[in-house]
């Protein structure tokens, strides 16, 4: 009888653990940072612009659904296709890669800007997604001219 229970156990044992998998798809949770954040210095009181990217190693797909700050009355996101922007609900941030946030494409708008923003300055934002918990962001405030592409 000894002979038979040893192997019945190790089988049940094995079918456990295998239930135990991260899915039958092997994906992964998205895994969520961001980088390269920074804010023009805003050429009017009322209103400014983000910028950042937002990287995802994980292995499923996730969605930015809102932005807020207690620098700005509200922070919309907004999608830049050709020459046209428009203000969106959501985006996409791939699984296995980015979803990026850049002058003359996609951007986050500050308005009704609660102080005067200036050069130096870091401003707290808290990202939002679908799946994901939020992220908290310090965004320094550069100048109203600056390039990410030489930092300056």
């Amino acid at each position: 009888m000894n002979r038979l229970t040893v192997p019945g156990c190790a089988l049940a044992g094995a079918l456990l653990l295998a239930g135990c998998g991260s899915g039958s798809d092997g994906s992964s949770a998205a895994e969520l940072s961001v980088s390269s954040s920074y804010m023009p210095q805003p050429v009017t009181a009322e209103m400014a612009a983000g910028f950042l990217t937002i990287a995802n190693k994980g292995g499923t797909k996730d969605e930015l659904t809102s932005v807020t700050s207690d620098a700005a009355g509200s922070v919309t996101v907004h999608e830049t296709v050709g020459q046209s922007m428009k203000e969106v609900k959501a985006l996409p941030v791939p699984a296995h890669g980015q979803l990026v946030f850049q002058s003359g494409g996609n951007h986050l708008m500050f308005e009704n800007l609660r102080r005067q923003l200036k050069q130096g300055q870091t401003v707290t934002l808290k990202l939002h997604f679908a799946k994901s918990r939020p992220l908290t962001v310090e965004m320094p405030v550069k100048s109203a001219t600056y390039n990410p592409a030489t930092g300056h």
